[in-house]
């Protein structure tokens, strides 16, 4: 059962546990439309937010019955209607295993085919939305997958558990999808995994089957909301509390936590006199997500420069730095600025390419101590993430999929949107 509770009694239990809100920001200047959010929050600050505009919900993860319009064979693409005058890109490489509803001619992929595709990544400024042929049904522990008849272990299992799941899901491998284990398993009983994979089964036939008898530009499946996505994403075994002042939003909730453990972590906020997004200071928080300035502890600071082709990442020591002991004060800096960045990409949804200018250090052992710290906080990420190289000038480049509109476009909206 899930808890009613006041602003007064939550200011009185912080811990150092991960909470999650869900919550509706009030109309304000600044802010390009009213919005929802789920945010996650540590002992010290925000981590992680997503918003999803209330006049416009995403097309990311809805599946639907597209009719290829176009194949460009020079970029191994081709663009797929999913409405009338909606095109989106899909590689051909993510085609192999396509279920079709229509086919036209003998080749793989052909001008007037109709196949089932799910959105992967939302539309960007002049940059139509991607799908993919390959869909995926996700549930806490299980994703199953039509791309591949393969099982899949999370590499952050621990051998032990790699093989207590091995072993329960090597024979449940179709001729129709194969599976994908999450981290969240580690903590699932065996009859948990095999309730859910026989949820997520039942799902999977449902939409390919029923694909059948509809027609082009039908919406198969409408991906679950946005905060479901966001709860789906985290190891719930780290959150403490998940809490929303949204009715609708908390019996969703309910029902998608109803018969495990974490359904006492929900709590419904009912306090009238502090409203949720004031108690967790929301707008000074999404005001400090968007600030082109960051400051760091020890006084350094990161400027974070968005642009059209990449985004630029400047490392600045915030005083002079003396010669004495200099090198392992700036070593010390940039360490700390590189777990910084990390954080950002996540909270702020940069995605593409980033160039990052760290301060200059002259051994080589400190320039790969810190490429290696870099690269470990960017495994945590959910986004996968890659760091490149570093380049004659000393400049760190890395990529990020990109999946969704960063956090700035989703708050104060995309120009490109409205033409």
């Amino acid at each position: 059962m899930s808890r009613v509770i006041s602003s007064r009694w939550m200011l009185l239990e912080r811990t150092l546990s991960e909470r999650i809100i869900i919550t509706k920001a009030p109309l304000k200047e600044g802010w390009g439309q009213e919005f929802f959010l789920a945010a996650a929050f540590d002992e010290k600050r925000m981590t992680q937010i997503q918003v999803e505009a209330v006049s416009k919900s995403s097309i990311l993860g809805n599946i639907y019955i597209g009719r290829v319009e176009n194949i460009a064979t020079n970029i191994q693409a081709a663009f797929v209607n999913i409405a009338k005058g909606v095109s989106c890109f899909l590689p051909l490489e993510e085609a192999k295993n396509a279920v079709f509803t229509k086919k036209n001619g003998k080749k793989d992929l052909c001008i007037g085919d109709e196949l089932l595709v799910e959105v992967t990544r939302e539309k960007q400024k002049n940059k139509p939305a991607s799908v993919s042929a390959n869909l995926n049904f996700s549930g806490k522990y299980l994703i199953l997958t039509t791309g591949n008849h393969l099982l899949g272990i999370s590499k952050k299992l621990h051998a032990t558990e790699r093989e207590r799941l091995q072993a329960l899901l090597k024979d449940q491998i179709t001729d129709t999808f194969g599976i994908v284990v999450r981290t969240a398993a580690k903590d699932a009983s065996d009859e948990e995994i095999l309730k859910e994979l026989e949820m997520l089964t039942k799902q999977c036939h449902a939409c390919l089957q029923g694909a059948m008898h509809r027609t082009a530009f039908t919406r198969l499946r409408e991906a679950p909301p946005f905060y479901l996505q966001f709860l789906k994403n985290r190891n719930l075994t780290e959150v403490q509390k998940i809490t929303t002042d949204i009715s609708s939003v908390h019996e969703v909730l309910l029902q998608h936590l109803q018969d495990t453990k974490d359904a006492e972590k929900l709590h419904l906020y009912t306090d009238t006199q502090v409203s949720l997004f004031a108690l967790y200071s929301l707008t000074h928080e999404l005001e400090r997500a968007l600030h082109r300035q960051v400051w760091l502890p020890s006084g350094a600071y990161l400027v974070i420069d968005p642009t059209e082709a990449l985004t630029v990442i400047d490392v600045n020591s915030g005083k002079n730095i003396k010669k004495k002991a200099r090198e392992e004060l700036v070593f010390s800096v940039n360490v700390e600025a590189a777990h910084e960045i990390a954080r950002q990409l996540i909270l702020r949804n940069i995605s593409g390419i980033c160039i990052i200018d760290f301060i200059d250090m002259k051994e080589k052992e400190h320039r790969e101590e810190l490429m290696h710290i870099l690269r470990m906080d960017l495994k945590k990420d959910k986004v996968p993430a890659t760091l490149v190289d570093i380049t004659r000038l000393g400049l760190v480049e890395l990529t990020r999929k990109k999946v969704q509109k960063s956090l700035k476009e989703q708050l104060q909206g995309d120009v490109s949107d409205e033409k």
